[in-house]
């Protein structure tokens, strides 16, 4: 897993909202094939940050590193490395409108000009890898919370992104449904994908992560392997977080 390749390289990342500081100088690289578990209470940045790395949020300062490229540049094409990084978001934003098997194809065929039949196979392929291949014809509205995610995830693999980004993907969830999509995240990591994923799934951060980082009202208050970050915090503010989440 661990690979010394910096795949996103953050520096001095700040994000305000109207006159609230959200990011107060984040600096953190992502090596190819971690698997980033970012953890912290509500409202310490967490989804910002994350929406910051593909630049659904602008930064106010600071740059983001992409495969080289500084995408906080205007020269930047956007779209283009947006189409390298998966995003599943809490909601699963699947067209409800248009099947399962249109809603995995859409993006390849219009984004990357991948012809029909090779993108419904690819799609069918990992629909088969997710238990849901008998699932190609439904529509959004006739499957569960989390058929739909794992839907969504495989909406984003579809693009054969080089990193995943995750925002808490299972907190709208019922917690029955919670374990059919950590498991394919934990395939996904298995098979050495690259991944920042926000949770408050304390059990799948400390199993799936090598690196988890705890953010604390903007900045990372601490950033160790989930062995030393869970077992030996070294904040009081960390030990409290802990102690109410564990």
């Amino acid at each position: 897993m661990e690979n010394n390749e910096t795949i996103i390289r953050v520096r001095g990342l700040k994000k305000d909202f109207d006159n609230t500081a959200v990011l107060k100088g984040i600096d953190v690289d992502i090596c190819k094939g971690d698997v980033l578990c970012v953890i912290g209470a509500s409202g310490s940045g967490k989804s910002t940050f994350l929406r910051c790395l593909n630049m659904l949020e602008i930064p106010t300062d600071g740059s983001i590193y992409f495969e080289g490229e500084d995408l906080t540049s205007s020269k930047v094409d956007l779209n283009l490395h947006r189409q390298k990084m998966g995003m599943v978001f809490q909601q699963f934003n699947l067209f409800p409108h248009y099947t399962v098997l249109k809603n995995l194809t859409l993006a390849p065929m219009l984004l990357k000009k991948i012809p029909k039949e090779e993108a419904e196979e690819k799609a069918m392929a990992l629909l088969a890898r997710v238990g849901l291949a008998d699932r190609a014809d439904s529509y959004p509205n006739q499957l569960s919370g989390g058929q739909k995610q794992r839907v969504a995830i495989v909406r984003a693999l579809c693009m054969e992104p080089d990193v995943m980004l995750f925002d808490e993907p299972t907190s709208a969830l019922d917690p029955e449904m919670v374990g059919e999509v950590l498991d394919v995240m934990k395939e996904l990591a298995h098979v050495g994908m690259t991944m920042v994923v926000v949770t408050h799934e304390m059990n799948f951060a400390r199993e799936v992560a090598n690196r988890v980082i705890f953010l604390d009202d903007g900045v990372i208050a601490e950033e160790n392997t989930p062995a030393e970050l869970f077992g030996n915090p070294q904040t009081e503010r960390l030990k409290t977080f802990l102690s109410k989440v564990l």
